[in-house]
């Protein structure tokens, strides 16, 4: 009885923390590694890094297009980009002109 008494002190506390560790051990694994730990959300941020910057270039070559555009829209014509813009769509270049073929684009 003084041993069963003993080892139930002993083993029933042991057993408590044991139990508690492995509930917390879980916990901590998948707050690291699941679906929604700290691993997901370095990769969301890597992805929404790659993301803005792509944003960036975009909005970027938007503003170089809108700018063009404007020097065409303008009551002023700008010469030489409309000249430009014509020879590309009428594949025409002036004798002048010095063409270097460098491959299919």
């Amino acid at each position: 009885m003084v041993v069963r008494n003993r080892a139930r002190r002993f083993l029933v506390p042991l057993a408590l923390y044991g139990v508690s560790a492995a509930v917390v051990g879980y916990f901590m694994h998948h707050a690291n590694i699941g679906s929604r730990g700290l691993e997901a959300k370095r990769a969301l941020k890597v992805h929404i890094y790659e993301i803005s910057q792509s944003l960036e270039a975009l909005k970027t070559e938007r503003s170089e297009w809108e700018r063009r555009i404007a020097l065409l829209r303008s009551d002023q014509v700008d010469r030489d980009l409309l000249e430009e813009r014509a020879r590309t769509l009428l594949g025409r270049v002036h004798r002048n002109d010095l063409v270097i073929i460098t491959g299919a684009p």
